[in-house]
């Protein structure tokens, strides 16, 4: 008969541990928070030290009549939710309604669900942290006073259903500050050559570097012809040659940011994807005769510890698959980026190296080997020995002028034989090579190409890069990226352009508002230092009380301005030239999470919505009558379709381009990758690439 009553937050997370603590153990979930504070008000009590009224969550009763029936059958209860602040909450308010003692040793934290972690924690119970549980009060209560004494002002001055939150809005600034950024930017001219050289049979290109012994930019046709006229006759001489050792070292385990950020860049994965997907990998897969196992350790952390039992396994596993020279001479430790990141978790690993991606296939879903695939990889090259290059750089003299070319190539592989982490813009290194040159060495030039250039203002961001962003600045923590990023999605603050964030009228209006009356929030100085407040409060260092009341403090000032100056604004929303064909009214812009739809001004009575289609200049390949046009599925993502739709069925995920195959007269599609964009044809095998000159010409 069970001795003892186990509770976790998800079924799935039960049903693992369940099979590894046997029948002495009823294992039940909660399902998540059990109490919360009320929706329906602010439930604070600001004037009693910020005492919360928290109520049980609805739908929730029965949950915990479940749990309060099963806690009086044992004799010992133990509180094993996830281990970090919502973990410690959520046992803390479960050890309230079951009367736990608080001195009683009830509370079990792992960060690997497998069978050896669960049960070492389970000889180790330790009482609620009530540091970390005031943290997550804290910064709970904090959220609420902003969003709740905010939002009703922005419903009464300006619209409806408007929310204000601490990190969401300086999400939405930063996002904003980028635009504004991009709209000042003047492009710059500026100009390359590159000349194509022949040594015997190889053949490699070179860069105009420097005139008479000095770096001059060029800026101008003028500056290029100056170029052109001191390189001589067109003969280049060897002047000099560099060849050199380049160490590069494998990036850190995963934490949270970076998985996100790395999941968007090669796998396309949303933020909220990747921690979805990384929750069914850590809770536990069903391996067969191996049973359910969790596959990876806790997925929020910022921290790259990695305990020395998955290095020497992580050893063994290197040594024993690619040979010794792959392991570095001492085990890596990484040096934590975030001063406050809490090393008592780790970062995130496969639970055991021994389990390769690909033995695994078969019992994952596509999303699932995908990113478990991304974790084991990153893994075991954070432990492996660094990759080295052979780098050469040469300068070839032309006349009064310098050319220069480099190239590089793989000496030893190292950890990239594993992984190689992708840039921002997608791409990764590769090998470029020179033939063998020696000083003195006289080249003949096949030829000379100087290329204009405009400078390009800063790029919007991505997820990836907003992560980035956010982590840098030390705004929000691990577990809050993911909701961060939907939330400014969902109040319609932002739209995704080609998988980039772009603000609205509504977002940009919002930044207003808050900028003139409540500056701090906005300010990423501030909200920075509040977060290392709430660090401070969960290692004891700070009360929580007192972070509350210093913030609040000013904020209540704030308050009272705003109440009193600030304009009620009315949005008006722009008319269209298109005509309901429901109701005969006219249709007007509305900015949805997908950017701008049409929706009939008849509002409420009628509720007729279409997508905004962009006609892209191109004739439909298949009933030669209509035009294609771009369009959007329920889900956002851009496709390609004739606009005598239903009558022609034409669609592509691809972008039409306006002139045909130049083999065969098909049609030419834009193809994207990681490397930049290719035209195609849908019937034969012409190709070409687009280069930086064409590429503007290509979108539109």
């Amino acid at each position: 008969m069970a001795d003892s009553l186990v509770i976790v937050e998800s079924p799935a997370k039960a049903k693992t541990i369940g099979k590894y603590l046997g029948s002495k153990y009823i294992v039940k979930a909660s399902m998540g928070h059990i109490r919360d504070l009320p929706k329906s008000q602010i439930g604070v009590e600001v004037d009693r030290n910020f005492e919360p009224k928290y109520i049980t969550i609805r739908g929730k009763g029965s949950i915990l009549k479940e749990l309060k029936d099963a806690s009086k059958k044992v004799k010992k209860i133990y509180l094993a939710a996830d281990p970090d602040r919502e973990g410690e909450a959520i046992a803390w308010h479960l050890a309230h309604y079951l009367d736990v003692g608080q001195e009683e040793a009830c509370r079990v934290v792992f960060n690997e669900i497998t069978k050896d972690a669960v049960k070492d924690a389970f000889k180790t119970p330790r009482r609620i942290n009530q540091d970390l549980v005031n943290a997550q009060q804290a910064r709970r209560i904090l959220d609420r006073l902003v969003g709740y004494k905010i939002s009703p002002l922005l419903w009464k001055k300006v619209k409806k259903g408007l929310s204000a939150g601490r990190v969401q809005s300086v999400a939405v600034k930063l996002i904003q500050d980028r635009e504004n950024e991009i709209k000042a930017f003047e492009p710059e001219e500026y100009w390359s050559i590159t000349v194509i050289l022949e040594a015997g049979k190889s053949v490699f290109e070179a860069k105009y570097h420097s005139i008479r012994g000095e770096k001059k930019e060029l800026h101008s046709q003028e500056d290029v012809n100056e170029i052109l006229a001191a390189m001589g006759n067109g003969t280049f001489t060897v002047q000099e040659v560099k060849e050199k050792e380049r160490q590069r070292n494998p990036s850190p385990p995963f934490i949270t940011s970076s998985l996100q950020q790395e999941a968007a860049r090669k796998l396309n994965f949303r933020a909220s994807k990747t921690m979805s997907v990384a929750q069914q990998l850590y809770e536990g897969i069903d391996l067969g005769k191996e049973g359910t196992v969790g596959l990876i350790t806790y997925m929020r952390t910022d921290s790259t510890r990695i305990s020395p039992v998955a290095q020497e396994e992580a050893k063994e596993f290197i040594t024993g698959k690619y040979g010794a020279s792959f392991y570095p001479e001492t085990p890596r430790q990484y040096i934590k980026k975030n001063a406050n990141a809490q090393d008592a978790h780790e970062g995130i690993r496969p639970t055991s190296v021994l389990r390769e991606p690909d033995q695994l296939k078969e019992f994952l879903s596509k999303d699932q080997y995908r990113l478990y695939k991304l974790i084991w990889e990153r893994f075991v090259a954070s432990q492996m020995a660094s990759a080295i290059l052979d780098t050469m750089t040469v300068d070839l003299a032309a006349g009064e002028t310098i050319f220069r070319a480099a190239g590089s190539k793989m000496k030893f592989a190292g950890f990239m034989k594993v992984y190689v982490e992708s840039n921002d813009d997608g791409t990764t290194e590769e090998d470029k090579l020179l033939p063998a040159l020696t000083q003195g060495d006289s080249l003949q030039k096949q030829s000379v190409d100087p290329k204009q250039h405009f400078t390009q203002p800063p790029p919007r961001y991505t997820e990836a890069r907003l992560v980035r962003a956010l982590e840098e600045m030390g705004i929000g923590r691990p577990s809050t990226y993911a909701p961060t990023l939907e939330t400014i999605q969902k109040r319609g603050y932002v739209a995704i352009e080609e998988k980039k964030f772009v603000p609205t009228e509504l977002g940009e209006l919002v930044i207003q508002l808050m900028q003139e009356f409540f500056p701090e929030i906005l300010d990423v100085e501030f909200t920075a230092h509040m977060e290392e407040e709430l660090d401070f409060v969960e290692e004891g260092k700070e009360d929580w009380v007192k972070v509350l009341d210093s913030f609040y403090t000013s904020f209540e000032k704030r308050l009272e301005v705003a109440e009193e100056e600030m304009k009620e604004i009315e949005i008006q929303d722009e008319v269209s030239d298109e005509i309901c064909e429901k109701c005969g009214k006219h249709l007007v812009y509305k900015m949805g999470r997908f950017g701008k739809f049409l929706a009939c001004s008849g509002f409420p009575d009628c509720r007729n919505t279409k997508p905004i289609v962009k006609d892209i200049g191109v004739t439909c390949p298949n009933c030669h009558q209509g035009k294609i046009v771009e369009r959007r599925s329920k889900k956002g993502r851009v496709f390609f379709g004739c606009d005598r739709y239903p009558d022609c069925d034409f669609v592509s995920w691809d972008k039409p381009v306006s002139k045909p195959c130049p083999s065969c007269g098909s049609l030419l599609i834009e193809k994207r990758s990681k490397n930049g964009i290719n035209i195609q044809c849908i019937q034969c095998d012409y190709k070409e690439e687009v280069n930086e000159e064409n590429q503007d010409e290509v979108k539109d």
